[in-house]
């Protein structure tokens, strides 16, 4: 079973197929608006304290992968003792047993030698090929890239090549697109080809959340998948503090007949009117600011209002809650399906005449904000309720106005 490879080398393959399958991983701020294909490639640039580390833990333990391969390059001894310790205690959702059976630790901690951490990444993905050359889907995550970056200008420096921007060495953005562009899902070599896929996931650490500097402009111009991460969302307690104005995935066209076929015809249309709502709650705050709520039409009040809800009972997700940590595709759907009927009936009731406090003074309100925590089981015919009651409590208002 043992093979010699060299790890700065990728692993051959056959034929590299497109991204066509998500790799699902129960985050609903991820799979919903900005999903990573199996095989592709993402980025989470955040500064500290804005929640890197669970991000990555919540994939390791929910991503639809059958191997992780977590490489902890550089990090601080207590937070890799604290990942060795937790992961042989959690149970694997798929399998039941312990999580450390399907995962593979390289622990890289920061007072290692500068040689140790530059090869860790390297490392780390080799092993990912390895199993990806049996057959099985990878998840590879490098926590993070910006100390590998360190640890190469640290080696630049002491081999006195010239150095480029900030010191690192002019190779830079060449080392970190050979790590990303081995990632991918491949027919592997052999007789019989054996369909495997490698998706890597790096977190990037900019010194003071700055994510112009060469690290992560480096990331970006490779990666087609971008979970920015902001301090702001952080400090409010909305975790994943992934922010939506700011992120992107490239992979939506390429998945957007999956999750059609596979979920739900109208997937993309509501996701797309999540977006916009979102975006237009934005632009209705810069005005909020300047001129008040009151200023607002009861259109434009709906829209914070239903905005509000996305944010709160939609995209903030406890990772601490046992129901809550972990969201199916089909619950993802008819939780946002509820919100998006919400905010079509209420702007049909704002245009009857009703007030904007009525609407917010509904009782199904509470029900819908508790929907998230409906078990998976429940959750469809929970969801039907909520919406016969919303249709209900929303014809009572038109009916009371007119």
């Amino acid at each position: 079973m043992m093979q010699k490879w060299p790890v700065r080398i990728g692993r051959p393959y056959n034929q590299k197929l497109p991204p066509e399958m998500p790799l699902v991983t129960g985050q609903r701020v991820i799979d919903t608006l900005f999903p990573i294909a199996k095989g592709g490639v993402a980025a989470v640039p955040g500064p500290f304290g804005s929640g890197k580390t669970v991000v990555q833990h919540q994939l390791a333990k929910w991503a639809d992968a059958d191997i992780v391969v977590y490489i902890g390059c550089g990090e601080r001894g207590n937070e890799m003792t604290d990942v060795l310790m937790e992961f042989p205690e959690l149970k694997d959702p798929k399998t039941g047993h312990s999580l450390m059976k399907r995962t593979v630790l390289i622990a890289n901690t920061s007072d290692m030698p500068v040689a140790a951490r530059e090869a860790s990444v390297y490392t780390g993905i080799t092993i990912a090929e390895y199993f990806r050359d049996m057959g099985y889907s990878v998840a590879v995550m490098a926590d993070s890239t910006s100390r590998w970056a360190e640890a190469l200008r640290e080696m630049s420096g002491r081999l006195e090549e010239m150095p480029g921007e900030e010191g690192y060495p002019a190779y830079l953005g060449s080392r970190i697109a050979q790590f990303y562009e081995r990632a991918g899902r491949v027919l592997s070599m052999g007789t019989i080809p054996r369909e495997g896929a490698l998706t890597a996931i790096g977190a990037v650490s900019p010194p003071g959340g700055d994510i112009s500097e060469p690290v992560s402009q480096a990331t970006l111009r490779i990666v087609k998948v971008f979970w920015g991460l902001d301090a702001t969302l952080a400090y409010r307690r909305h975790f994943p503090a992934i922010n939506w104005m700011t992120s992107y995935s490239l992979y939506l066209d390429a998945l957007g007949e999956w999750f059609s076929e596979s979920i739900a015809a109208d997937w993309n249309k509501l996701r797309a009117e999540a977006i916009k709502i979102l975006s237009d709650e934005s632009e209705l705050n810069e005005i909020v600011q300047l001129v008040g709520v009151d200023a607002l039409s009861g259109d434009d009040r709906v829209t914070l209002e239903v905005a509000r809800s996305i944010r709160e009972d939609y995209l903030h997700q406890n990772a601490f809650d046992d129901i809550d940590t972990y969201t199916s595709l089909p619950k993802q759907y008819g939780l946002l399906k509820i919100i998006l009927t919400l905010y079509k009936l209420a702007q049909q009731a704002i245009k009857a005449g009703v007030s904007i406090e009525r609407i917010s003074s509904m009782r199904v309100l509470e029900r819908i904000g508790r929907a998230k925590y409906t078990p998976e089981q429940d959750s469809a015919a929970a969801f039907a309720q909520i919406e016969e009651a919303l249709a209900k409590e929303m014809d009572e208002l038109t009916r009371d106005n007119a």
